[in-house]
């Protein structure tokens, strides 16, 4: 068996289905699918049971540990030469494993990027764009125009079996540890690939509430993860914390016009009250037409507006408190979050 494709699962077996109907179409065909069902109310077996005779599947259930340890509980019970892990609100084009087959070189990990199905909705469609556009922070994430250096996330990554083993698999870590284990992989000596043709029709968040808190916790995560690799947290890291700390102060020198211009000459503080609104209201500009553009709709265009501010400030803020806990408070990791991510 050369590749071994493990889905830790939390309540989508909607989600699940449409995974491994993709799986079921792929033109290469030597794999076996893991799928771990990690604590569900809402689980998966019957959607498992469909595939049976379809796939080489084989399905876990287990007491809710979180992704990473679900990972690893998968891994412990496959037989591929190649992890591959995937998260469940994905759905693969059919040529997805023939592109990695034909494209791994010497290397011992690697990873592809994702993008928005057309039957997608126009909130996924415009969460989707928020994260990966130029614009926001999807240079940050990994590509061909990249900010930083490439490091597979566990919606689409893969690794050699002995390497995986080797190194432990995912740590505890209840968000941002695909990042902690890609940076593992490389501080161990080994080198990551970025399959650009290994790519994945991926739904991310259904609304704003919880994507925003999706990238919330993505912003706590980063601290976490210095704290763990000192030296990881570059500048372009900070760029969602900047444009937050700069859009709340353009805010409120707006209001602080406003309020003036009640009690003071109006004329000399209408520049404070509308003047701060500029780089906000072209950036918004900048974000619909670009988003319009690419996904020919200007829905997505606007909600594309929300998503960017909701991506950036979510991570922002998450940040900002992780922080203020791990770094002036110093409290430890799992005592600043463990209602958050250890409990």
């Amino acid at each position: 068996m050369k590749y071994s494709v493990i889905v830790p699962v939390y309540n989508r077996p909607d989600e699940v289905d449409e995974l491994l109907e993709s799986l079921s179409n792929q033109t290469f065909k030597d794999f076996e699918v893991i799928i771990v069902e990690d604590g569900s109310v809402k689980t998966c077996k019957d959607v498992c049971d469909k595939y049976a005779d379809i796939l080489v599947l084989h399905y876990y259930a287990k007491e809710n540990s979180g992704p990473g340890q679900s990972r690893n509980y998968g891994a412990e019970r496959a037989q591929g030469d190649w992890l591959i892990i995937l998260d469940s609100d994905v759905v693969l084009p059919e040529g997805y494993l023939a592109a990695i087959d034909d494209s791994l070189q010497l290397c011992d990990a690697f990873g592809g990027p994702d993008a928005a199905h057309p039957s997608f909705t126009p909130v996924q469609k415009a969460i989707s764009y928020s994260m990966t556009s130029f614009f926001t922070t999807g240079g940050i994430r990994g590509g061909k125009a990249k900010l930083d250096k490439f490091y597979p996330r566990s919606f689409n990554m893969g690794i050699r079996r002995d390497v995986y083993q080797q190194l432990g698999g995912f740590s505890k870590m209840r968000f941002g540890e695909d990042i902690d284990f890609s940076y593992r992989i490389v501080e161990a000596g080994y080198k990551p690939q970025l399959i650009p043709e290994a790519w994945v029709w991926h739904k991310r968040r259904t609304d704003f509430r919880k994507f925003f808190r999706q990238v919330y916790n993505s912003g706590i995560a980063r601290i976490n993860l210095e704290k763990r690799h000192p030296g990881t947290l570059k500048l372009v890291h900070l760029l969602p914390t900047v444009f937050t700390v700069g859009v709340i102060a353009l805010i409120l020198i707006s209001a602080v016009g406003r309020a003036l211009m009640h009690y003071v000459d109006r004329d000399q503080f209408y520049w404070m009250c509308f003047a701060p609104w500029i780089p906000i209201i072209l950036y918004s500009l900048i974000i619909c037409i670009d988003s319009t553009i690419k996904n020919k709709s200007l829905k997505v265009g606007l909600l594309s507006i929300p998503a960017a501010f909701v991506q950036l400030m979510g991570y922002g803020l998450g940040f900002i408190e992780s922080w203020w806990k791990r770094c002036v408070l110093r409290q430890d990791e799992f005592t600043a979050f463990e209602q958050t991510f250890y409990k």
